[in-house]
């Protein structure tokens, strides 16, 4: 198995960069299912900040550029199925891909709700809003 960081991901996915682009798709496309590469949580939730933030993806496009990687039978994404399932939920919209994988994680651990100060995130089914003594709600 061959381990495989954020920024192979991202010449792969995006091409921007010719040389590297094609260094990438050689390695990708030589990985097989007896000789997979593996693809850890943090590149997953990096990937898709990138794609997002540098490469002005949609929602759409990052979920559907990270269910490729998981339905990939020559690449092995850590936790393939909270993957999945927080990018199902952020084509939806609502908190960011982060924060759904961290969503994720606590209900596949029986581990809900799960508590945030974050808004966004709070909007999501599972996850109570923290107020900060003193603090209006809004």
């Amino acid at each position: 198995m061959t381990a495989l960081d954020t920024n192979v991901i991202v010449r792969y996915l995006v091409g921007d960069n010719a040389e590297q682009a094609e260094a990438a798709r050689a390695l990708l496309d030589g990985l097989t299912p007896s000789n997979p590469g593996f693809i850890c949580r943090e590149v997953v939730v990096e990937v898709a900040w990138v794609l997002e933030r540098s490469y002005r993806f949609t929602r759409t496009r990052v979920a559907e550029a990270l269910m490729d990687l998981t339905a990939s039978d020559s690449l092995v994404v850590e936790n393939s199925d909270d993957v999945a399932a927080a990018a199902y939920r952020y084509r939806q919209g609502g908190a960011g891909f982060s924060d759904l994988m961290i969503l994720t994680a606590a209900e596949r651990a029986g581990a809900t709700p799960l508590y945030t100060f974050d808004r966004r995130l709070a909007r999501m089914q599972g996850a109570i809003l923290m107020e900060s003594p003193g603090s209006t709600s809004s």
